[in-house]
């Protein structure tokens, strides 16, 4: 009998921790808030101090790329990127 009430503690468990998946309503495709940060000006050093060493410091390249296509909200969340394909040009025949 009590392997019986184990099991179905243990199925409503499942289910309970299965649900919350469903509750969440996040969307990947609102604002996020990585999207609000900004960069921030060079350190400026006071003078009579020494400057910290920035030998190896990451540079961020600027960014001169057209935004990506704008993507509704219903739309599912891309978990990989999409797939690249090179449209093939058409061969003319000739005459």
């Amino acid at each position: 009998m009590k392997s019986g009430w184990g099991s179905l503690c243990l199925v409503a468990l499942l289910a309970t921790v299965s649900g919350c998946h469903a509750l969440r309503s996040k969307s990947c495709n609102g604002k996020q808030a990585y999207m609000k940060s900004k960069s921030v000006p060079p350190l400026v050093v006071p003078s009579g101090l020494d400057a910290p060493d920035t030998t190896n410091a990451l540079r961020l390249p600027a960014l001169n790329e057209p935004p990506a296509p704008a993507r509704h909200g219903d739309a599912p969340c891309l978990d990989e990127p999409p797939s690249f394909k090179v449209p093939q040009q058409s061969k003319v025949p000739q005459a």
